[in-house]
């Protein structure tokens, strides 16, 4: 069996040649799989929300099994330099879901097994997911539907399978203390396949990811784990750049391993937990759990839970129809943003080495305080009208001209969950004259610190995940 860093950096650099198909030929599959699976998406008002209702003592909104998730309230209270106070609605499911992509080497390079998947909440309906996507309820069969495909291969998964797992964060804004298992399995028998699955290598996702809305939030995130460095950590400068004149790396994409290679960079990881901490120690997030119907500034309609000013976002119900899912036709309540939002990393080169610059975010969902997010993430709505602030660096992202933006994409947030939501997701390169010290809760590292927090629970946020996996090394 070959080295797995071998074979996932193989799989990074592999040309346009997977088993399945050229890149030009999955979008092609794609936009058939749209018009093949019939799928049916109608707002319905909540007391015609098949299987939900609201709770007549706390107006919390859940499903009658008790399973799945709920809409409930929260109070809020963040000390972060400024003092904030607020109340919101918060989606709470405590279940531990499952997002797990299989692996096998195929003709010497490894291949990932990605569903062309349908949520209710997709922008563009089919996008492309991990091989298994659940909740336990799902996997359970609480909806009493079928099993999902290729759950028994994580339920068996052994301890020389796994390439990743871990337990990483989600929306901290939206959801309470949410985690799901990010897992892939490497296997070696032949897998029956089915319609909605292909093999591609992770040179071709990471091509993939470059279009608007292509590559799912829960592919996304498993895929950021995956680290590069064990093989080229052993070259000398001279080998590192024939390997990389072997597999046609380019300038930008050398960088990139550079980075990843670097776990010493402006700051020491002793000197990142440090900052860390002391943050953690001195910000203060204080979350209650509170009913429903005692949220101010919030109200209830027949068909949405919505602020009067209509800002932030919504939860409204929808009843969905799609052919292909485990279960045919349900009711559901998802969350629609009331703006876009952007999600930014800038770079720039430290002594040579390209660093990103993170920010410790305080979100109340957070299971610790604080997570490492991007440079910049926000709602356009909370600066185009002055109504909260502009975010710090906001202006560099916006004002970049266009030869230092190496990244600009729409990118949909979980389909499952929310409804038709996407951020521009952006990767701006600075240069000298970008300061290096950078205000209290901001920090440079370099990728190999970035994918060393990646191997722990809920150090990286799921944007600032989302955007290292779409890094392409090439």
């Amino acid at each position: 069996m070959k080295n797995s860093t071998d074979l996932l950096l193989n799989s990074l650099l592999a040309g346009d040649g997977g088993r399945d198909a050229p890149v030009d030929e999955v979008f092609a599959w794609l936009r058939r799989r749209n018009r093949e699976v019939g799928v049916r998406i109608a707002p319905t008002p909540f007391d015609r929300l098949a299987g939900w209702a609201f709770d007549p003592a706390t107006g919390n909104l859940g499903h009658e099994s008790g399973k799945f998730f709920s809409i409930e309230g929260i109070r809020v209270r963040k000390e972060d330099g400024t003092s904030r106070c607020w109340n919101q609605p918060i989606i709470n499911q405590p279940e531990v879901g499952i997002l797990g992509i299989l692996a096998r080497e195929i003709d010497g390079v490894l291949h990932f097994f990605l569903q062309a998947k349908i949520e209710p909440g997709n922008v563009n309906h089919v996008q492309l997911s991990p091989t298994l996507q659940a909740t336990r309820s799902n996997y359970t069969q609480v909806h009493k539907g079928r099993k999902p495909l290729y759950l028994d291969y994580f339920q068996r998964a052994r301890g020389d399978q796994i390439l990743l797992d871990q337990l990483q964060s989600e929306q901290g804004a939206r959801f309470l203390r949410k985690r799901n298992r990010n897992i892939i399995l490497r296997v070696d028998d032949e897998i029956p396949a089915h319609d909605d699955f292909r093999w591609l290598t992770l040179g071709q996702i990471k091509r993939l990811m470059a279009g608007d809305n292509v590559v799912n939030m829960d592919t996304r995130t498993v895929l950021s784990g995956l680290r590069f460095n064990g093989f080229l950590g052993g070259l000398s400068l001279y080998d590192f750049n024939r390997f990389a004149d072997d597999h046609r790396v380019g300038p930008f994409g050398r960088d990139l391993l550079l980075s990843e290679l670097a776990l010493s960079g402006y700051r020491s990881i002793d000197g990142i937990l440090h900052w860390l901490s002391a943050l953690k120690a001195r910000y203060e997030l204080v979350v209650d759990r509170i009913p429903l119907n005692q949220v101010d500034e919030w109200r209830v309609t027949d068909d949405e839970i919505v602020r009067p000013d209509r800002r932030f976002f919504r939860v409204l119900g929808v009843e969905v129809t799609i052919e292909n899912r485990e279960v045919r036709a349900w009711c559901q309540p998802l969350i629609e943003p009331m703006q876009e939002g952007i999600c930014a990393f800038i770079i720039r080169r430290i002594n040579g080495v390209l660093h990103f610059l993170v920010q410790a975010k305080i979100e109340c969902g957070n299971f610790d305080v604080v997570e490492m997010a991007p440079t910049v993430q926000c709602l356009t709505g909370n600066y185009k009208d002055g109504y909260l602030y502009t975010p710090r660096f906001l202006d560099v992202v916006l004002n970049a001209p266009r030869e230092r933006v190496i990244f600009d994409t729409k990118q949909s947030e979980e389909g499952g969950r929310f409804f038709r939501e996407q951020n521009r997701n952006l990767l701006v390169e600075a240069g000298d004259e970008f300061p290096v010290e950078v205000p209290e809760n901001f920090m440079w590292l370099t990728l190999g610190q970035i994918k060393e927090f990646l191997r722990f629970n809920n150090y990286l946020n799921i944007q600032a995940r989302s955007l290292i996996a779409a890094l392409e090394y090439r």
